[in-house]
């Protein structure tokens, strides 16, 4: 059935299974959720008597927060390239003149909605384009635009010659620049600092040095006392032992990416408290994919397979240590888009034996209490910490949206006449992205049927555009509206 919400109107909602956000993802049945207008107001055993209120079954479906996309880059899309591109000129380009400016600052916005649409709530920006990261932060939270709540750093901090160097970081020829371009960051009102310590796998020009330290230390300390000494947190590019080991030692809060591990590494990440956000996504397609599909060089594959072991491996022993880990799929990487940070949730289950559940709790809760929106976010949170959210809107739209087949464990009904249309309008590439979907989909059914919680495609799949972010799964059969829960919104899906 289609619900249409009204900003006063009262809902009770039957029959769901709550996901708590805890580390085992416990379900929770037999509860109603009542919302008034944008609001969750309570959570009860009975659809509470009142006449003006309007029940909805949602038949078994599942209710989760929201998932946390810890490491984004907004200013790209992930489409592959036949060979590198300079990213550092392209910038310049798009940053020359107002026009282009205003052009590139409404695709940033757009994959932001895309990110929110395909079931991301909050995001971590680390390293973009100016200072749109913010700006785009308060025209969301001020309901001027459509997308997830943003944890800025805008550009981050690199040195001449380094990883993103001139197009989403600036390049610091000294410790006095980078301590300017930190101050100019805390003038945009930046949410954290990145700094871009170690090389990359399309950095590196010979076998066998991926990661490749380019920051010095020195650097990395005074950039990080004055970042703390301003209540910023600092986060890092690192993609090798050695760069782990410089950033952890002098300061760095989080390591992105990571590197194989040994003692030394273990010690300080508990010596300094920090953390690790694991992105498994970008490697996957370096390591894995045949060349003649990624038209990566023989150098790129090599060193990617020692990235993707690396970061897989590191993501292991924290784990093992009790080191913190949250997720990230590093968006805007060859392969890596907008909307599937689903992906990365399947890849940490998959290479490094989680379970489904602790892959959600770790996208959920744990990034939430890690990017220091937490405050106890789960369900239950929800009797003590209620705050108003506006919903998602569409312009001249209804707020309607389908759940992919098996998100939830859910079969998807027969494709209605405007889906066919669609299809015919998206194409081939977007066509097998559908199959996949509905592929995927029966998979997740089944491990739901076996009593297991799984998180599916989600409705993001179909092609990288603002324009129809909502993939081939789309249709005007099924709502979801995001809700909150204290800071740490949830997702509600039902038909």
């Amino acid at each position: 059935m289609a619900v249409e919400m009204e900003n006063d109107m009262k809902y009770a909602y039957i029959n769901g299974k709550i996901l708590s956000g805890d580390k085992d993802m416990q379900v929770k049945q037999g509860l109603v959720i009542v919302t008034e207008g944008e609001k969750i107001t309570d959570i009860v055993k009975e659809v509470p008597k009142s006449p003006d209120m309007k029940v909805v079954d949602l038949d078994g479906r599942y209710i989760m927060p929201g998932l946390i996309n810890m490491h984004v880059h907004l200013a790209g899309n992930g489409k592959p390239q036949k060979k590198q591109r300079d990213n550092e000129k392209l910038v310049k380009t798009l940053m020359g003149t107002a026009l282009s400016r205003a052009v590139a600052y409404k695709v940033v916005s757009d994959f932001a909605r895309t990110e929110l649409l395909s079931g991301v709530t909050t995001i971590r920006t680390v390293g973009g384009l100016g200072d749109f990261d913010t700006r785009l932060r308060d025209e969301i939270a001020a309901g001027k635009r459509v997308g997830p709540r943003i944890l800025a750093a805008n550009e981050g901090i690199s040195v001449p010659g380094g990883h993103m160097a001139g197009s989403v970081a600036v390049a610091a020829h000294s410790i006095d620049e980078a301590l300017k371009q930190l101050e100019h960051a805390g003038n945009e009102k930046v949410d954290l600092v990145k700094l871009m310590i170690t090389g990359g796998v399309l950095d590196a020009k010979e076998k066998g040095v991926p990661g490749e330290l380019k920051m010095k230390p020195e650097m990395v300390k005074a950039v990080c006392d004055r970042a703390h000494a301003a209540g910023y947190k600092v986060a890092a590019h690192v993609e090798s032992p050695e760069g782990v080991k410089v950033a952890l030692a002098n300061g760095v809060d989080s390591i992105e990416h990571g590197a194989k591990p040994d003692d030394e590494m273990i010690r300080l990440f508990k010596e300094k408290n920090a953390f690790l956000c694991t992105t498994i996504s970008p490697a996957v397609p370096y390591a894995l994919f045949d060349r003649s599909l990624t038209n990566a060089t023989e150098v790129e594959q090599y060193n990617g397979n020692i990235v993707f072991d690396g970061i897989v491996e590191c993501a292991r022993v924290a784990l093992a240590n009790d080191i913190p880990v949250v997720l990230g799929n590093d968006v805007g990487c060859p392969w890596i888009t907008q909307y599937d940070f689903w992906r990365e949730l399947c890849y940490f289950h998959k290479y490094t034996g989680v379970s489904n559940a602790f892959a959600l709790y770790t996208a959920t809760k744990r990034s939430a209490e890690l990017a220091g929106i937490g405050d106890d976010p789960g369900v239950e949170d929800l009797f003590q910490r209620l705050e108003k959210r506006r919903h998602l809107r569409h312009k001249g739209q209804r707020r309607l949206f389908f759940v992919a087949a098996g998100l939830f464990g859910q079969p998807a009904g027969a494709p209605q006449p405007q889906q066919k249309a669609q299809r015919q309008r998206v194409g081939v590439a977007g066509g097998l992205l559908g199959l996949i979907a509905r592929v995927v989909g029966v998979q997740c059914q089944r491990l739901c049927q076996r009593g297991e919680v799984i998180l599916g495609p989600g409705y993001g799949l179909g092609p990288a555009s603002g324009r129809n972010s909502r993939g081939l799964t789309s249709s005007n059969n099924c709502i979801r509206m995001p809700l909150s829960i204290g800071k740490v919104r949830l997702l509600l899906y039902h038909s």
